[in-house]
């Protein structure tokens, strides 16, 4: 059996979960790295990680690996790459560079570059080359630079895995499903729990939780570019598909979510009917400060306004003492989980945070803080960052 070698990306900070996914769905040679997982494994492992991976944002087939020192280097590369052997000529390319240290100067060049020497290639072998599609591409080529070597790469996903297709309308900034899934990990909620989000927004938290809680995988939903590529096998793919959909349940769990605004709660009613969940999920409209808990202990996640002006700041800064005095008085017995990029949210809030997890939304740096409500009061340890 022929082994591949994979590289799986994600959003920072959820690359130890990401590990036992993969882990999970047979993936060998698992090394963590900043960013994303390195794995090894036969082609039907990398069907499994893009169907069943709920943080991967790719996964990339690594196909060659070389030093280089000139843009020359890397167009050579590009050239004796056997393209025509993995997709058709009729299928459209882009190409993408990531460069870290890279001596190299134009990232614009360089792709221009590979894009000349997979064209190449292709003449040669079919005579004919294939078209570029920036937008919606069939394949997607990557190049990574470190300051000696360069890595060629093929997007085995497609569209990005966060990218389930039950997101029909959006809200302000909302968070990437990839890192939705990945905070519900980390809060260690699990299916028998409530779980309640009292600022869902356009409903991504609430979603992740119900597809979590009914077994659904997460790609069940959407196509990937391996379809389209020779080594293809169609009859494994429906099989692994079909064994996805048997695992799936019907269950009810305790998921609910409120919004003080009509507005996003119609964009989260939209998301909801079109993951086929709108038994699972119940949802209503409230302002935070007249949350309750449905019943007496669960997981309470949620992502507020971050507050990008300074009289956003000094609104938010009003708001978190009573947000904190919400969960004392009505939410003893849960835990209160907040993703943020204000870091000073624990001054205000008063409370002491029992733990700080660094994620990144995006690009901007964000804090989980984790809040276990003790009856009696919140009693516990101050956190380490």
């Amino acid at each position: 059996m022929q082994i591949f070698e994979f590289f799986a990306p994600c959003p920072r900070g959820l690359e130890p979960i990401l590990e036992q996914e993969l882990l999970a769905q047979g993936a060998k040679k698992v090394k963590v790295t900043d960013g994303g997982v390195a794995f090894a494994g036969p082609w039907t492992v990398m069907y499994k990680a893009n169907l069943y991976s709920r943080v991967a944002s790719r996964i990339l087939w690594k196909l060659v690996e070389k030093p280089y020192r000139t843009e020359d280097d890397i167009f050579r590369m590009a050239r004796d790459t056997e393209w025509a052997d993995i997709f058709a000529v009729e299928n459209t390319i882009k190409v993408t560079v990531t460069a870290v240290r890279s001596p190299l100067r134009s990232l614009d060049f360089i792709a221009l570059k590979v894009k000349d020497g997979v064209c190449d290639r292709f003449r040669l072998k079919c005579g004919n080359r294939p078209s570029v599609d920036t937008k919606e591409p069939d394949m997607r080529i990557h190049l990574y630079l470190s300051d000696k070597m360069a890595t060629l790469y093929l997007d085995t996903s497609g569209e990005a895995l966060f990218k389930r297709g039950y997101r029909v309308e959006t809200g302000d900034a909302p968070v990437r499903e990839n890192l939705a899934a990945g905070i519900l990990s980390l809060s260690g909620w699990t299916p028998d729990q409530a779980f309640y989000d009292p600022m869902c927004g356009s409903g991504t938290f609430l979603i992740e939780a119900a597809m979590i809680a009914r077994n659904i995988a997460p790609g069940i939903r959407r196509s990937f570019a391996f379809q389209q590529m020779r080594m293809f096998d169609n009859n494994f793919w429906q099989t692994v598909r079909a064994e996805a959909k048997a695992k799936e349940t019907s269950s009810n769990n305790l998921i609910s979510g409120s919004d003080v605004s009509s507005t996003v709660l119609i964009h989260a009613k939209a998301n909801i009917a079109a993951a086929g969940l709108e038994g699972a999920i119940q949802l209503k409209q409230l302002n935070v400060l007249d949350a309750k808990p449905p019943v007496e202990s669960g997981v309470w996640v949620c992502n507020p306004p971050y507050g990008a002006r300074m009289d956003e700041k000094e609104h938010l800064a009003s708001l978190y003492p009573q947000w904190a005095t919400v969960l004392k008085q009505r939410f003893a017995g849960w835990n209160a989980y907040f993703l943020t990029a204000d870091l000073d949210m624990p001054k205000y809030m008063r409370l002491k945070a029992s733990k700080r997890t660094v994620l990144f939304n995006g690009p901007l740096e964000c804090r989980l803080f984790e809040y276990k409500m003790i009856a009696g009061g919140n009693r516990d340890k101050p956190a380490k960052d």
